[in-house]
């Protein structure tokens, strides 16, 4: 009897050891997914702050909170279920509706762009406009719902991209790997998003405190926010040309099309070795924001078409 209890225990000390290294090399799997997807992470955090600005500060971080979990919300219930599925069933098609979501992020960047150039026209207020004098519940959801809509496609291909990187490893384990993810860059990139939106309040509180040392600081942040906020508003508008055209580019690429991938690929090679890998990455950047504000302003031209023509 105490032979079989040994036994019994020696197999589950060995079944402990394979979980155990299993474990690891989920999170090892994470890690790597999540480093893969470290492009588009920074994308979100920029395009992010620009729904949060306009509102009192008071409503700055619950609004930030509604996002963050409207994003868990897109990630856990809509594209984990959405990408395992895919990737088991229908691979060919997850390449195709990422493209559809880069042509959305794509006409979103043009129309921003559009309306920074010649403004907006009265009947064309909408809710959620900031020049639009609605009821502020009204405004603040619309602007929710509208950040949680340009948050689902970036999610997406975050969730395409550390899904890729884990393809080889079981489907329980791509699951728990795509959670990870999911957790860890919602919580890093609307942590983030807090602490942007909130650094004028650290300013005036840090402006208060007796050391004058301190009291610079704190001048010297609240006089930054905001040229910062502004900034980050116009390098949002950039991040959704730029990463709905790369993911077009990309998409084509992988459909078998080597046009533009192919030239945006030797132009950034030589701009690296000419000036280094900052270069490199703004020339890619760069084209593929191009593209994607050619694709995005024929859109835009043609919604405009239509709206007059009616």
């Amino acid at each position: 009897m105490s032979t079989g209890l040994f036994a019994l225990l020696d197999d589950i000390a060995t079944i402990a050891k394979v979980a155990a290294a299993s474990l690891d090399d989920t999170a090892a799997a994470a890690a790597k997914a999540g480093a893969k997807a470290a492009g588009v992470v920074i994308d979100d955090a920029a395009v992010t702050p620009r729904y949060v600005t306009g509102f009192a500060a008071a409503r700055e971080l619950p609004i930030v909170g509604k996002i963050a979990l409207g994003s868990v919300k897109n990630k856990l219930l809509y594209l984990l279920p959405g990408c395992l599925a895919i990737s088991a069933f229908i691979p060919w098609a997850m390449t195709p509706l990422l493209m559809i979501g880069g042509t959305y992020l794509a006409f979103e960047g043009a129309e921003k762009l559009y309306e920074a150039i010649f403004g907006h026209h009265a009947d064309d207020l909408i809710e959620g406009d900031p020049a639009a004098e609605i009821d502020p519940v009204a405004q603040e959801h619309a602007m929710v719902a509208g950040a949680i809509r340009t948050d689902l496609i970036l999610s997406a291909e975050i969730m395409a991209i550390a899904l890729a990187s884990v393809a080889e490893v079981p489907l329980w384990e791509r699951a728990v790997v795509l959670v990870a993810v999911a957790l860890l860059i919602t919580a890093g990139v609307y942590g983030a998003v807090a602490l942007i939106v909130k650094m004028d309040d650290i300013g005036i509180a840090l402006a208060r405190r007796r050391n004058r040392l301190v009291q610079v600081l704190g001048r010297g942040l609240v006089r930054l926010m905001p040229p910062l906020l502004s900034a980050l508003a116009s390098i949002g508008t950039a991040a959704m040309l730029w990463v709905g055209g790369g993911i077009i580019v990309h998409g084509l690429e992988t459909l078998g099309v080597a046009e533009p991938a192919h030239s945006l690929h030797a132009l950034s090679t030589r701009a690296e070795a000419a000036a280094g890998p900052i270069l490199g990455w703004l020339v890619s950047a760069g084209g593929s924001g191009l593209i994607g504000l050619a694709i995005g302003a024929v859109i835009v031209a043609l919604l405009h078409f239509r709206a007059d023509s009616a």
